[in-house]
């Protein structure tokens, strides 16, 4: 964890889908520790296992399916004795779900079948694309339309469990519509939960709804993997531009992730195309990219960030000589908001090292982060939550600082941990907004620009 978080990891995933209590709460325990030790603020996100719909197990552990065979999905059928002809299915429904002529995708698309009769708790199938398959494998309807709900008992009891741990945020796997999440954030709050509920887009069902469901969000997830194969492939490209651009048009924030550097779970380093991929998602301005097997269960961890690591920041430079052009149309809803639409206007046109919010909530930073700038933002918050949240938020590093407890002179405390942090030297620019009434939430109105002085 130390290596991870020295090799730039800013967000931990805890994966709910394994593992029980005692163990995550370790694993969280250890990685905030690692990030104190390092004077690092890292994120903690929890993962909802959500629906996963998938087949029981085989008597041998696995079986050869030959393109052409029959083979048979039967949710009555005993769990642990499948064989080359039939398995089982946890998820019950599935007779009702599907018909003949649909197309199933197992093991993310590996393996497909093809529909020919349901019968009772049986659904019969022919094989159009064999294969090696293993327990447990998920399975998907090609088109989506499999009616599991998003949230399960299992997911309620992980809720739970999520507020115990105080996550910075939460994600909803297989979301439908907006309700799911609406529905998440009211449980989440009811157990004491404060973290924000991210959305992962992994079903078809999603795209149909996808404003509704951003709009409920605080961040949603380009999940590739699932959504890869009820979409199709074809389509996943575009599909993951339009919302990542979306979500940053919503003020939302977005996540990127499946097989970004898939080859690294076992190679020293990663393919060209992979490369690619990463920094696409970097100039579409995703505001993260995520690294699921390769950290989880890969040989190099470390050096996968690093990796990782450098692919972000030579996109990064790229974009320096492409600026985007900053909004031009519509109108403010808060005042926060048109605070920094100003401050990263002129920020884009005056010679500035750094901009420093004085923030409670984070949401100065947030719609700072929103706009297109090659300058660093800093969250000077005394609360530790928004520290954490804010490691999500692209271009901008939390910085601890109690505005209700600095000298009667604001800015010569904002100069001394500006100077102290290196964040920028004596005589340079600095852009640093604040609210009239220091350490009210939401109540940013105004907006000065320094020249970073030493004591004395």
């Amino acid at each position: 964890m130390a290596d991870l978080i020295a090799a730039g990891v800013d967000l931990v995933r805890v994966n709910f889908s394994h593992a029980g209590f005692e163990d995550h709460a370790g694993r969280v325990a250890r990685a905030r520790a690692a990030a104190e030790r390092a004077g690092r603020i890292i994120g903690v996100l929890g993962d909802l296992r959500g629906p996963k719909i998938r087949i029981e197990r085989f008597a041998a552990g696995s079986a050869e399916l030959s393109e052409g065979a029959t083979f048979v999905l039967d949710t009555g059928y005993d769990p642990s004795a499948g064989t080359d002809r039939i398995v089982g299915v946890s998820y019950r429904e599935l007779p009702q779900d599907v018909a003949p002529g649909d197309t199933l995708l197992l093991d993310d698309g590996l393996i497909s079948l093809e529909v020919t009769a349901v019968d009772g708790p049986r659904v019969v199938t022919r094989v159009l694309a064999g294969g090696t398959l293993g327990d447990q494998k998920g399975l998907n309807r090609q088109g989506g339309g499999l009616s599991a709900p998003a949230l399960t008992d299992k997911d309620r009891e992980a809720i739970r469990l999520a507020a115990q741990l105080d996550v910075d945020y939460l994600a909803v796997s297989f979301v439908r519509t907006g309700d799911d999440v609406r529905e998440t954030r009211e449980l989440l709050r009811a157990a004491g939960g404060r973290g924000q509920i991210v959305s992962k887009i992994e079903r078809s069902e999603a795209v149909t709804y996808l404003e509704d469901i951003i709009d409920a969000s605080d961040a949603v997830m380009v999940a590739r993997g699932d959504l890869g194969v009820e979409v199709g492939y074809a389509e996943l490209t575009g599909l993951q531009k339009r919302i990542i651009e979306i979500a940053r048009s919503h003020h939302r924030l977005v996540i990127t992730a499946t097989q970004m550097m898939e080859s690294m779970i076992h190679a020293p380093v990663p393919t060209r195309a992979e490369v690619s991929d990463v920094a696409n998602a970097v100039m579409d301005n995703t505001d993260a990219v995520m690294l699921s097997a390769e950290t989880a269960i890969g040989r190099h961890p470390g050096r996968v960030v690093r990796a990782m690591a450098q692919v972000i920041v030579g996109a990064e430079k790229w974009q320096k000589s492409h600026p985007e052009r900053q909004r031009s149309d519509g109108h403010f809803e808060h005042t926060d908001e048109a605070i920094a639409a100003a401050v990263m206007y002129t920020a884009n046109h005056l010679d500035v090292k750094a901009i420093v919010a004085l923030t409670e909530s984070g949401s100065t930073a947030l719609w700072m982060s929103r706009i297109r700038s090659d300058i660093p933002i800093y969250a000077f918050t005394r609360h530790d939550a928004t520290q954490r949240r804010v490691t999500l938020y692209r271009g901008v590093y939390p910085v601890d600082f109690d505005v209700t407890h600095t000298s009667p002179n604001l800015y010569a405390d904002v100069f001394a941990c500006v100077l102290n942090r290196g964040i920028a030297a004596a005589g340079d620019l600095i852009i640093v907004t604040t609210g009239e009434l220091s350490g009210v939430a939401g109540g940013t109105n105004s907006m000065k620009i320094l020249k970073v002085q030493a004591a004395g």
